[in-house]
């Protein structure tokens, strides 16, 4: 790899990128910068007959303004103090014609930078506060070594004998509290404010043209420094620094995709590779491209696996559970598991078999132009409540990695305050729970491969919504930290239950608009409407349901056959639960088996749930009774006759034998 440095000292003026032409365009109108955003990248810097070669921020800056009679860059951070840039002989000497011969590789105080600022940008120097020290150069000493004198300050400006510039680095790190100043920053800020105010264009001898000598910030955010600072000044023009764009890192891919171990003889494969290296890291730097260029050198990856190498310097993961041959073979027999564990559902789980088949091939949003970065898969589940909607989404973690439980699970219930989104990404700096991170955005980066459910949607705030709209696009999100997160190996799912009833906003009561028994395709069409319904008109987030698409899978409510079969089945479970924990054998007689499912379904309406919370009653609560007041002990047996149904004196129990020692 180059040197970021190594550049031609004459580029072409038009290849620079546009946030240079724009400062070094207006050096007659405005005397400060702040330059904010993608600081400490590699800038391409085209050059005749040859491909851009990029160089970082300063020496960018330098070969913008040395044309224009720039002698040096005075910079200033608070690790290293006063530095000189470039490093050379001249350089140093116009620094020290302008500032003194003691100023250079000192670390001064925010109070003492300002006589330093004064004869840089040519302003009259500020007396210390009252019992401060004078600034450098300007004590005396009294006759052998007496007391210092008082200097006399004048009002009286020079103009400054060299054009240069001061370059504030690392200028979000000057105030010691983010967003905030203690008084000693706000004077210095303030005087700086003064400065641009009433700072003067110059004209040192044998330059051309009347420019300022500017202060130049670079600040990670824009509002870093103090929003006074900038808001209604016109002296300070306020700079964005952009992440490449797609030109800039394909250009950048051409020069990279050859350097790398066994790159394409032929010139179209070559080609094609670059645009596969720069679609891949989309929204990531040129910096980062060099860096996955060497990581790919030090692990010997190959040019034809360049998403390989993208993924592992992203996800920090070199297992790809996606590219084994068991994920295919999880699904293909996970086909028959699914069926029997979410029942009456065909047509649903049909419809995320095929969208789980898609993300498994790398095939999700395959008709965009840029799918290189979104997640693997996005489902919506809609439908009635306790109809599998919970169930569908374990089994696809189970199906997928598994696991029934590898998958991280938000209730958008917690997410209905506008402050909740922090929870997701981590709150701001200088806020309570900054150290602490995102909820979200942490568990993705320990666990890149996995499933993330977010139930009830519906519930959350629309803050915390838009959250989900960079995730869909983008397959990313930036943390309070300042960390980007990366979900394009997960499989995202959504559950809701819109579309079921509607509430009249007059009387607040709620109308049931889908019913058991009404066809499918009548449901599904309600169901989906009212979901876009819900996106597009009541809470006015039309984008959020185009990047859903067409992966809205409506679940139907459980008829009476699919009822019968999830009672059975959550029989069998308490069955193997007493067996497990207790050593106990339940039987059921016939005909007690067939009294319990008849008592059971009649609650169909509410889902699995609905029959669950009559089993507790019928079965679960007598039984316990009858263990625990019998004391019934290990290995035996309990031997259930009838079911009697409850009334409105007694509770519902059970006609049963007990056989100790009579487990087989």
């Amino acid at each position: 790899m180059s040197s970021e440095d190594d550049v031609d000292k004459r580029p072409d003026p038009a290849g620079f990128p546009a946030f240079v032409t724009e400062v070094a365009g207006t050096l007659a109108v405005h005397s400060q910068y702040v330059l904010h955003g993608n600081l400490r990248d590699q800038f391409p810097v085209a050059r005749p007959g040859r491909p851009p070669r990029p160089t970082s921020l300063l020496p960018l800056l330098w070969q913008a303004l040395e044309p224009r009679g720039y002698e040096c860059f005075v910079c200033f951070d608070t690790v290293d103090g006063i530095t000189v840039y470039p490093q050379t002989p001249e350089a140093l000497a116009a620094a020290q014609r302008l500032l003194g011969n003691h100023a250079v590789g000192r670390r001064p105080t925010l109070e003492r930078m300002r006589p330093l600022l004064a004869k840089v940008v040519g302003a009259p120097e500020q007396p210390p506060a009252d019992g401060g020290a004078a600034p450098p150069g300007q004590a005396g000493q009294g006759a052998r070594g007496g007391a210092a004198e008082q200097p006399e300050y004048s009002k009286a400006v020079s103009p400054p004998p060299v054009r240069a510039a001061v370059v504030f680095d690392y200028a979000s790190r000057i105030t010691h509290m983010p967003g905030q100043v203690d008084p000693g920053e706000r004077d210095f800020f303030l005087y700086c404010l003064k400065l641009a105010l009433t700072a003067k264009p110059l004209r040192p001898q044998g330059t051309e043209g009347h420019l300022f000598n500017p202060i130049i910030w670079l600040a990670d955010g824009e509002r870093d420094l103090p929003a006074w600072l900038t808001a209604g000044a016109d002296p300070i023009r306020t700079v964005a620094v952009g992440l490449p764009t797609l030109g800039d890192r394909q250009a950048h891919a051409r020069v990279l995709v050859p350097r790398l171990p066994r790159p394409p003889a032929d010139p179209v494969a070559a080609e094609l590779t670059a645009k596969e290296f720069a679609a891949r890291t989309d929204g990531m730097t040129l910096r980062s491209m060099t860096e996955i260029a060497r990581l790919s050198l030090d692990r010997g990856i190959g040019a034809d696996r360049v998403a390989d190498a993208v993924r592992i310097y992203k996800l920090g993961v070199e297992q790809n559970p996606w590219r084994h041959d068991s994920i295919r073979a999880h699904i293909l027999e996970g086909e028959m598991a699914i069926r029997a564990n979410v029942i009456g559902q065909e047509r649903a789980v049909g419809k995320t078999l095929d969208i789980l088949k898609r993300a498994a091939m790398g095939l999700s949003g395959a008709h965009a132009t840029s799918t290189k970065s979104r997640p693997r898969g996005v489902l919506f589940f809609a439908g009635p409540t306790g109809v599998g909607k919970t169930e569908l989404a374990k089994q696809v973690a189970a199906l997928l990695f598994g696991d029934v439980d590898s998958y991280l699970r938000f209730d958008m219930s917690e997410f209905a305050a506008d402050h909740a989104a922090d929870r997701l990404i981590g709150a701001p700096p200088g806020y309570v729970g900054y150290e602490a991170g995102g909820e979200l955005t942490g568990a993705v980066r320990r666990n890149p491969f996995q499933v993330v459910l977010f139930d009830e949607i519906e519930k959350a705030h629309r803050l915390v919504l838009d959250k989900f709209l960079q995730i869909l696009e983008d397959g990313r999100l930036t943390d309070g930290q300042g960390v980007t997160t990366y979900f394009s190996e997960c499989v995202l799912i959504f559950t809701s239950n819109l579309g079921v009833s509607v509430t009249d906003p007059q009387s607040g009561v709620r109308t049931q608009i889908v019913e058991p028994g009404m066809p499918y395709s009548e449901l599904e069409h309600k169901v989906a409407g009212a979901v876009r319904d819900h996106f597009t008109t009541k809470i006015g987030r039309p984008e959020l349901l185009n990047r859903l698409g067409d992966n809205i899978v409506v679940f139907d409510f459980i008829g009476p056959e699919a009822a019968r079969q999830i009672c059975a089945k959550q029989i069998g479970n308490i069955v193997q639960t007493i067996d497990r924990e207790l050593e106990v054998e339940l039987r059921f007689h016939d005909p007690a088996r067939e009294q319990l499912i008849q008592a059971c379904v009649q609650d169909s309406a509410n889902g699995g749930r609905g029959i669950g919370n009559r089993l507790e009653s019928n079965l679960i609560n007598p039984l316990a009774r009858l263990l625990f007041d019998e004391e019934v002990g290990r290995r035996a047996a309990v031997e259930i006759t009838a079911v009697l149904p409850g009334d409105g004196d007694n509770a519902p129990g059970l006609r049963a034998r007990v056989l100790p020692g009579g487990r087989r």
